[in-house]
């Protein structure tokens, strides 16, 4: 089981772990970012420094379930072995090596013997 997250806890620790390296500790704060969620709600204020740090944290990111584009139709549902639940299509190499495959047995089934 996933323990749940605390988006505002999440947040207050990245401040503490980003503030420490702001080379303009006394400048004032330059946005305010608040958090509401069933756990409660919060208010921080925010240094220029932690302010671009969030943001290049947030560009970077990327979803463990992105896996592309699908080469069929372009959707973006591609489950762990690259099968497109949008289309039915296999993605990438992989699925490209199995039409190939079961082309190749289908043409053989149609040959006589």
């Amino acid at each position: 089981m996933t323990t749940p997250l605390d988006p505002a806890a999440v947040i207050a620790e990245f401040i503490d772990r980003v503030s420490p390296y702001n080379p303009h500790p006394d400048a004032a704060p330059v946005a305010v970012v608040g958090v509401r969620t069933a756990l409660g709600e919060d208010v921080f204020t925010l240094s220029d420094h932690v302010i671009r740090a969030l943001c290049r944290a947030l560009e970077s990111y990327r979803d463990p379930e992105d896996r592309g584009d699908c080469s069929g139709c372009g959707g973006r549902h591609l489950d762990e072995n690259l099968h497109c639940r949008d289309c039915g299509q296999l993605h990438g190499i992989l699925g490209q090596v199995i039409a190939e495959h079961a082309r190749r047995v289908a043409a053989a089934g149609d040959d006589p013997q």
